[in-house]
């Protein structure tokens, strides 16, 4: 293979991952615009110097490039923060050092503790101590209402269960835009959790985003099947985005982080 069509192989590849890197950097950063601005830092970084991929497959390298910037800036946090955000890095100082970055890419991004001890640079052992530390800290953080908007009765019942178990109190289900405002006004819900698209064609995005407009900042997490659809980078995007299918330990990480960090960031259309 030339040089030419081996950097062409190679920047296809990171083409495919960039959507998922983009989520992971703004689930660890609390936002779509601090995320960004780490997603791109880690791509210059490579295009500088493609040693940062070597010794792994290249979607552990780049998310590796990711983690060595966000860990080297210090997690840095914009002077003037007030309200949730403010009250999310006061959350995030009690942290373990890396065991949210740990745990959102074993349940978010799906990488086995051998790629997590590779991208932050910990041994195996470690990885998987990380990961269970996470969990103990955020399940006994925060305990909320959530209300769900989603239009399948199967999906919704298992998330229902989910939720609960976590300790969180369901407010309700709602299977359209007009049930998700009607369920809200209420029973205000502590956070949100919405599909997409809605039984009757409605946008789960209109229903939460007219939510917040009417009840105020709230945490939103957002289910769909085709996240690389919304990871685009075009417009504004969910700062907690699960992909359909999903697994019991993606929705237990994406609550407790979206109310542990009491992220607001919602899709607009």
């Amino acid at each position: 293979m030339t040089d030419l069509s081996s950097q062409q192989a190679l920047s296809d590849q990171i083409g495919k991952i960039l959507p998922y890197l983009r989520r992971f950097a703004r689930a660890i950063t609390g936002s779509q615009q601090s995320g960004d601005r780490f997603a791109a830092a880690a791509l210059e970084a490579i295009l500088a110097d493609r040693s940062v991929l070597d010794g792994v497959d290249v979607k552990t390298g780049v998310f590796r490039a990711l983690h060595r910037i966000w860990s080297s800036a210090g997690a840095p946090v914009e002077e003037g923060e007030s309200g949730l955000k403010a009250r999310a890095q006061h959350h995030l100082s009690r942290l373990t050092d890396n065991s949210r970055e740990a745990l959102l890419l074993h349940t978010l991004e799906g990488f086995g503790f051998g790629q997590i001890a590779e991208i932050i640079g910990v041994e195996q052992s470690e990885a998987e101590e990380l990961v269970a530390i996470a969990r103990r800290e955020m399940a006994d953080a925060i305990a909320g209402s959530v209300m769900i908007i989603e239009d399948e009765a199967i999906i919704a019942m298992d998330l229902e269960t989910i939720v609960s178990d976590m300790g969180h109190r369901v407010t309700g289900v709602a299977r359209t835009h007009g049930e998700a405002l009607a369920l809200a006004s209420k029973d205000h819900p502590d956070m949100v959790l919405a599909d997409i698209q809605l039984a009757d064609n409605s946008s789960g995005i209109d229903a939460v985003n007219d939510l917040i407009a009417a009840l105020g900042e709230r945490p939103v997490i957002f289910i769909t099947a085709f996240p690389e659809r919304l990871l685009t980078g075009e417009k504004h995007e969910p700062a907690f985005l699960i992909s359909k299918p999903y697994t019991e330990e993606q929705v237990i990480s994406a609550v407790s982080q979206a109310m542990f960090f009491s992220s607001t960031e919602t899709l607009k259309v």
